[in-house]
C-alpha cells in the first residue's frame, strides 16, 4: 500500500473521527440511545486507527526532518547520525504500515460483544458427557485468567458426572472477538473412565459461541413469547427444587425455546432467559453472514461449519491438534488447565493473514 493511499485514507477516517465525536454531545443524538450507541460503538473502534494515523504522520515528519539534515549538513558525524535515524524510523514505518494495513480491514462486527458459550456432550455416551464436563473447566479457568464474568444459565448433567449440555453467558471485553474460535466439534481420544480393558476410546463434544445481542440489536415484542415456570434441578438449596423459579421462554414465531434455572429469583431467571432468547433470534441473522463470509474464505478459521472436527485432544501422546491451522502441541495437561492461549493466538494470526490476502485481491 502506497504511502499517499495509507495518509488519504486515514485522514479520511481521522475526519469522521472527529464528527462522530461533535455528534455524540448532540443532545438530540443523545436523546436517540439507538443511534448514540452505535455512534459510541463506532468512536471506540476508530480510537486505535486515528492513534496509528497520529503516530505515523509523525515518523514521516522525522524522516523528512533527517532527510533535511542530510541533505543540507556538512559535519560528518551529523550526517551519520541522521543516516541512523532514517534507517530506524523507516523499519518503524514499514512495521507501522503493516499494522495498519490490518487496522484498515473491516473487523467482524461481533468481536467487542459478550458471548454465549454452548458445551454440548456429542458420540461417545457416559465419556463424550464427562469431557464435556473437562472443557467446561478449561474454558472456565481460560476465562478467569482473562478477567473476564461468567455464569451458567443452564445444563443438564451427565449420569456418569460431566455435562450432557452446559451454557455459560460471558462477560468482559471482546470476548466474542476470542472465544469465536472454539466452534465446532471437539474430538478426544483417551481410556475412559467407564473403559475396564484399557482400550483408547474416541469421543466429542460441540462447542457453540454465539455473540450476545445487546438490547438494540433485535426487536423483541413481548406477545410473541410463551412464559412457562417450572422447578430447578440440581445444587442451590432446597427452594432450588421447591419453588417455581426456573423459566422457560418459548419464541412463537421461531420456535425457539430458551429456559434458565441458575437463579432463586424467578424475575432474575425471566431476564436472563429473554437475554438468551433475543441472542439466539439475532443469531439466526449473524448465521447468514457467517455463511456468506465462508463461502470467502478458504480455510474459515473462525466460524465455518460448526459441525466441522476442529480439535483434537489426545491424552496417550499428550498433545493437542488444531486442524485448521495444523497446529500440534505437546502441552495437553497445560490446555485442559486453561491455556489455550497460545492456540487462539495463531488461529487469529491465521485468520488477520487471511483477510489481509483478501483485501489484496
Amino acid at each position: 500500500m502506497a504511502e499517499n493511499s495509507i495518509l488519504r485514507r486515514l485522514e479520511g477516517l481521522r475526519h469522521k473521527f472527529e464528527e462522530i465525536g461533535q455528534q455524540i454531545t448532540d443532545p438530540a443524538v443523545m436523546a436517540d440511545m439507538k443511534k448514540f450507541v452505535a455512534l459510541n460503538k463506532e468512536y471506540r473502534e476508530l480510537e486505535p486507527i486515528v492513534e496509528a494515523y497520529d503516530k505515523y504522520k509523525n515518523i514521516l515528519s522525522n524522516i523528512n526532518s533527517s532527510k533535511e539534515i542530510l541533505a543540507t549538513e556538512k559535519d560528518d558525524e551529523m550526517r551519520e547520525m541522521a543516516k541512523m535515524e532514517i534507517d530506524t524510523l523507516e523499519d518503524e514505518q514499514t512495521a507501522l504500515e503493516e499494522e495498519i494495513k490490518l487496522l484498515l480491514i473491516p473487523a467482524d462486527p461481533q468481536d467487542g460483544k459478550n458471548a454465549v458459550l454452548e458445551i454440548r456432550a456429542g458420540t461417545g455416551g457416559d465419556e463424550a458427557s464427562i469431557f464435556a464436563g473437562d472443557l467446561y473447566r478449561m474454558y472456565t479457568k481460560f476465562i478467569e485468567t482473562k478477567g473476564w464474568k461468567y455464569e451458567v444459565s443452564d445444563f443438564s448433567e451427565g449420569t456418569a458426572g460431566g455435562y450432557k449440555e452446559v451454557i455459560l453467558n460471558v462477560k468482559g471485553n471482546g470476548v466474542y472477538g476470542v472465544l469465536k474460535y472454539e466452534s465446532g466439534v471437539h474430538r478426544v481420544q483417551r481410556v475412559p473412565q467407564t473403559e475396564t480393558q484399557g482400550r483408547v476410546h474416541t469421543s466429542a463434544a460441540t462447542v457453540a459461541v454465539l455473540p450476545e445481542a445487546e438490547e438494540f440489536d433485535i426487536d423483541l415484542r413481548m406477545e410473541d413469547i410463551r412464559k412457562d415456570t417450572f422447578c430447578a434441578s440440581g445444587p442451590g438449596g432446597q427452594s432450588v427444587n421447591t419453588t417455581y423459579s426456573a423459566i422457560r421462554l418459548t419464541h412463537i414465531p421461531s420456535g425457539i425455546v430458551v429456559q434458565c434455572q441458575d437463579q432463586k429469583s424467578q424475575l432474575k431467571n425471566f431476564d436472563k432467559a429473554l437475554a438468551e432468547l433475543r441472542t439466539r433470534l439475532y443469531n439466526l441473522e449473524y448465521q447468514k453472514y457467517l455463511d456468506e463470509i465462508s463461502s470467502k474464505r478458504k480455510t474459515m478459521v473462525s466460524t465455518g461449519d460448526r459441525s466441522a472436527k476442529i480439535r483434537t485432544y489426545n491424552y496417550p501422546q499428550g498433545r493437542v491438534t488444531d486442524h485448521r491451522i495444523n497446529l500440534t502441541l505437546y502441552n495437553l495437561s497445560a490446555v485442559m488447565d486453561g491455556d489455550i492461549g497460545e492456540i487462539i493466538d495463531k488461529l487469529q494470526m491465521a485468520e488477520n493473514a487471511e483477510r489481509l490476502r483478501a483485501s489484496e485481491e
